[in-house]
């Protein structure tokens, strides 16, 4: 008798011997046969007599992941294994009946060979010019996105990086997706640009320096929010910033205020009063320009306009940089001493902006074949989730489904159980989906009926581990929650 077998569970179709591991990691040859080497997750929650959810968990240092007797229970795809190909039935086909409901969740692990990554990165400092290749160990695995409101964006992985390129190039891509999704810090670097460390629910670390908060808006919202609390303090506030540079007197705010123009003119294009572009370069300077001494950015100061003694305040949309000057009778400005009253309204700004983060949203597409384990028809499964009739989840999380064809989701995976995430050496990478929907359209979409099991037949097997439900994702059991 052979002491190897054969591994179905992804193309690769690994030969394994007796006690070693396929190229995944994540299953083994057991006494001859293969077994999944992660248990099967399941989710559970209690609820009170009112209904509202409550812990189960006092001890949960000391708890050894055992089911917990009378709790609501989800199965999630962590551990469930996968069905290669995948016109065989899902692994688990569960029913339960929550609320007096006859529900079915049909639950896998998806070999993704189609996914991404978004990462939204919360920093005003320059990465790197829209469409720069982003690298990892020297490989490109993605580029620079549009940046969004206090945030740089940045697009990794997907097929062409996985699969179009070089072996390293696809190998390095999908260790860096596998390792950002399992919550781990990557350092990345944008050519001609940054090096940036990420890790998701993390403060983005630029050019190894840490960022404490994102920008509260651009200079021209950070205008229209405090200049109220300005008006009295200063004659001029410009608030320095890459996109839009505001300069208050200028600003319909400040003429809201009746504030007189103070003829200090800044460089950049004018977009409309108050609002200017291009003041100055990118960079890790104030409001994410290359700029370290503001008065640099001042083009002229108009006499017919200003003043002597004209109190003047520069600073940046995270209130991480500010100057006061005072003009003197030449109409220059003059560093001075911040009042107290006026450094109040600066320690304003960074009051109002959010801590700096890295989010890390997986993105993928569940395609066809992965669709034929839970229907013979596939394209009924697409209809129902996009009528709403069918929830997706992936380890219990709650999921984006893009518009148009095909089911197409982001997933923030931080909301995902540890360990959701695994690959494959083809490259892809795998992780857990659920569809759960009542028992009812189940039948009708043309389900896999006579692979059903019971809620209480899955949780009997022996590898099963529990962990307690997430409070912020909604309960994919509930009947009729979107």
């Amino acid at each position: 008798m052979s002491d190897t077998v054969r591994c179905d569970a992804c193309p690769v179709l690994c030969r394994i011997r007796e006690g070693r591991a396929g190229a995944c990691d994540r299953y083994a040859n057991e006494g001859g046969e293969l077994i999944r080497l992660d248990p099967l997750l399941v989710a559970q929650r209690t609820l009170d007599q009112d209904g509202a959810m409550v812990p189960f968990l006092q001890n949960a240092e000391d708890w050894d992941g055992k089911l917990v007797a009378g709790a609501e229970s989800f199965v999630t795809g962590v551990g469930s294994t996968t069905t290669y190909p995948d016109y065989k039935p899902a692994p688990f086909i569960v029913a339960s009946k929550p609320d007096g409901v006859d529900m079915v969740t049909v639950v896998s692990e998806g070999i993704f060979s189609y996914c991404g990554l978004k990462v939204k990165i919360d920093t005003d400092r320059f990465l790197g010019d829209e469409q720069q290749a982003v690298r990892c160990q020297g490989e490109q695995v993605g580029h620079v996105s549009t940046a969004e409101y206090g945030s740089q964006m940045l697009a990794l992985g997907g097929v062409r990086h996985l699969t179009g390129g070089s072996k390293k190039e696809g190998t390095v891509t999908c260790q860096m997706m596998l390792d950002l999704c399992q919550g781990k810090g990557v350092e990345l670097t944008v050519d001609d640009g940054a090096k940036v460390v990420v890790q998701a629910g993390k403060p983005p670390i630029v050019d190894d320096e840490q960022e404490v908060r994102m920008r509260v808006g651009c200079g021209s919202a950070t205008i229209g929010m405090f200049a109220p609390q300005w008006h009295g303090l200063a004659d001029e506030v410009v608030v320095v910033d890459d996109h839009i540079t505001g300069v208050l007197s200028e600003h319909q705010a400040g003429k809201f205020l009746d504030m007189p123009t103070a003829g200090v003119r800044v460089r950049g294009r004018r977009s409309t009063p108050g609002r200017y572009f291009q003041v100055a370069g990118h960079g890790d300077g104030w409001g994410g320009t290359d700029i370290h001494d503001p008065l640099t950015i001042i083009d002229r100061i108009e006499g017919k306009n200003a003043w002597p003694g004209l109190r003047l305040l520069m600073v940046s949309t995270t209130g991480e940089d500010f100057a006061y000057f005072l003009l003197d009778n030449d109409l220059t400005p003059q560093a001075a001493a911040m009042p107290a009253a006026l450094q109040t309204v600066v320690d304003r700004i960074a009051e109002n902006c959010e801590p700096a983060l890295c989010s890390v949203l997986f993105m993928a597409g569940a395609g066809g074949s992965l669709r034929a384990g839970v229907t013979e028809n596939p394209v009924r499964l697409t209809r129902s989730v996009r009528d709403r009739i069918t929830r997706v989840s992936c380890g219990g999380a709650p999921v984006f489904i893009w518009p148009g064809g095909g089911i197409t989701l982001m997933v923030d995976v931080t909301r995902m159980p540890e360990g959701s995430f695994g690959y494959v050496p083809t490259p892809a990478l795998v992780a857990p989906i659920e569809f759960t929907l009542p028992l009812a359209d189940y039948e009708e979409m043309g389900g896999y009926m006579d692979a059903i099991r019971d809620v209480d037949d899955v949780l009997a097997q022996d590898k099963t581990k529990s962990l307690p439900w997430r409070g912020e994702n909604p309960w994919p059991l509930k009947p009729g929650a979107d």
